[in-house]
């Protein structure tokens, strides 16, 4: 059994700089077979791979629980009147 050696790590940096390129289908057909070939050849980068896809699997299933309910007009007011002594103090500083 033939056994090949791991890609050497600053090949990584070159796969992570290249991966969105490599994800929007934008390599040439040389370059997306070199990336996936050290990608199958590099444990860190498999790894790296399976982590992204559960992110994007993750986010594709994220649903917001809901809006957040509107500021009161007395929050409002009450924001509006800090924001207005805190220009204040700083004006006086000055």
């Amino acid at each position: 059994m033939l056994h090949k050696s791991p890609a050497p790590p600053g090949d990584c940096a070159d796969l992570f700089a290249r991966l969105s390129e490599y994800l929007d289908g934008e390599l040439s057909p040389e370059a997306r077979q070199t990336m996936e070939q050290h990608i199958c050849d590099c444990p860190p980068c498999i790894e790296f791979i399976h982590s992204l896809r559960r992110t994007i699997d993750l986010c594709h299933h994220f649903e917001p629980a809901g809006s957040p309910a509107p500021v009161s007009g007395e929050a409002k007011r009450e924001l509006l009147a800090v924001l207005q002594r805190a220009l204040a103090a700083r004006d006086r500083g000055r």
